[in-house]
């Protein structure tokens, strides 16, 4: 890590190497930002960028495309909570508007049929160029994430291997968004305060506008560095950790220019019991389930789901309220 950076930044270049000493350094300053901040600077070598790089191409050539052609694959349609979002599907706590649009990639899980809302095949365009991209980004980044599983386990003290059977069928999102730049509204909020609801997230933003809330219920703002991701803590390490990491809350502000953002959020397998991995501690937490909070979130969110859970078609189970992570201060605007 170097403190000259806002944020922690830790390089888990380490966490190929077969020496046990060098993946347990990674650990060790994983583990010290995650407890000092919840959000870090992410490098390594295992990264490849211009994998990056043609994501964001992709991106901005999708989004160019007229509201009409975008709305024929709109996540509504989906049957595993992938497809289009338009501007305004999302809103969170306080019911802040949401100044974006989206493309939301679920795990293409082509499996067996379940019972798992998020499990099922991705909605995707018309386009195998666009497929075969995105692929291309969300598998690269879902493989790293396995790495960082194994550090978070070192970081907690069990086994390395505690999460690798646990993150086979993860309903891991990839989200490709865009901010439109509008001058008259450069200084409302993009997306409303919020934690993650998943383990980890793995970012690629290409401008600034990401706002933390620090430890002294701050809003500071997060710079980009080249060739790193932004990582953050979600709801699910938060429990998993039994508190030692806090998910923390974030926002995107005052986006002075379009924006693209790519998130990869890191979930467990849709039936993983959720709890502190370590058990001889007093859990601050009561257990639940990854794939059924996951949902539940989401289902407090998108404009789809709400309606659906508003006409009685949807029944969420053991649902706890948007923003029960994390750290309580008040979330007025800064």
């Amino acid at each position: 890590m170097q403190s000259q950076y806002v944020l922690p930044l830790v390089d888990i270049s380490k966490m190929h190497s077969p020496n046990l000493t060098d993946r347990l350094e990674v650990a060790h300053a994983l583990d010290q930002a995650c407890k000092d901040v919840g959000f870090l600077y992410l490098k390594g070598t295992q990264f490849n960028f211009d994998y990056a790089q043609q994501l964001i191409e992709l991106a901005k050539s999708y989004f160019a495309k007229d509201l009409d052609t975008k709305m024929q694959h709109y996540i509504g349609q989906s049957q595993n909570h992938s497809g289009y979002v338009p501007i305004g599907e999302e809103q969170f706590a306080g019911q802040s508007y949401d100044l974006k649009e989206a493309y939301d990639v679920n795990y293409d899980y082509l499996g067996s049929p379940t019972d798992c809302p998020l499990l099922g095949p991705t909605l995707w365009p018309e386009d195998a160029h666009f497929k075969s991209i995105v692929s291309q980004y969300y598998g690269h980044l879902r493989g790293i994430s396995a790495q960082i599983f194994q550090a978070f386990a070192l970081a907690l003290n069990v086994d390395e291997h505690y999460f690798d059977e646990k993150i086979t069928h993860a309903p891991s999102q990839l989200r490709l968004i865009h901010y439109p730049y509008h001058p008259e509204v450069q200084d409302a909020e993009g997306i409303g305060a919020h934690t993650d609801y998943e383990c980890f997230t793995l970012l690629l933003p290409t401008a600034p506008g990401l706002q933390v809330l620090n430890k002294a219920g701050e809003w500071i703002d997060i710079p980009l560095i080249p060739d790193t991701l932004i990582m953050n803590i979600g709801d699910m390490m938060e429990i998993l950790s039994n508190g030692k990491y806090l998910a923390t809350k974030h926002r995107v502000k005052k986006v002075a220019e379009e924006r693209y953002s790519f998130p990869l959020f890191c979930a467990c397998n849709y039936d993983t019991v959720i709890e502190p991995v370590i058990h001889d501690q007093d859990s601050k937490y009561q257990a639940l389930i990854g794939g059924e909070h996951l949902f539940n979130q989401t289902a407090q969110t998108f404009a789809y789901l709400k309606r659906r859970v508003a006409s009685g078609e949807l029944v969420l189970k053991n649902a706890v309220p948007l923003s029960s992570f994390g750290l309580n201060e008040q979330l007025e605007d800064a």
